[in-house]
């Protein structure tokens, strides 16, 4: 899922566990521009330094996934909680897209298009099984 929105906060990163961190951000989401919505994501783990290169008041694009979990309290109840968990952040100003999968463009000269040297000595009836 992704929406765009303007970052109203940014939290610092939180140690929760030996081996589990997350950092939290608002975003104020105005798809009926007379009502914005205060939106919370998290990011987790290596992704919490994502949001060290955006500041309060820029426009950005969230890609993010849908986390729900369901508690039940000593009592018996059973509750149920939403997250937003971020996995991508792309700034409206400059497009460029600030992810660790994705590495940011640039331009070079092209690729000469070369066949590594172990498919020169390759047949088309080489099968590999």
């Amino acid at each position: 899922m992704e929406i765009k929105g303007k970052i109203k906060n940014i939290s610092e990163t939180v140690q929760i566990s030996e081996r589990f961190r997350k950092r939290e951000f608002v975003v104020e989401y105005a798809s009926n521009p007379d009502y914005p919505q205060p939106l919370q994501f998290e990011m987790v783990q290596d992704r919490c330094e994502l949001l060290d290169s955006f500041e309060v008041g820029q426009e950005v694009e969230i890609f993010f996934d849908l986390r729900g979990r369901e508690w039940t309290n000593p009592q018996g109840q059973v509750k149920y909680f939403n997250t937003l968990q971020a996995w991508k952040l792309v700034s409206e100003q400059s497009s460029v897209t600030t992810s660790p999968t994705t590495p940011a463009k640039t331009t070079s000269a092209p690729v000469p298009n070369e066949k590594p040297g172990w498919l020169e000595n390759e047949s088309p009836d080489d099968l590999p099984f």
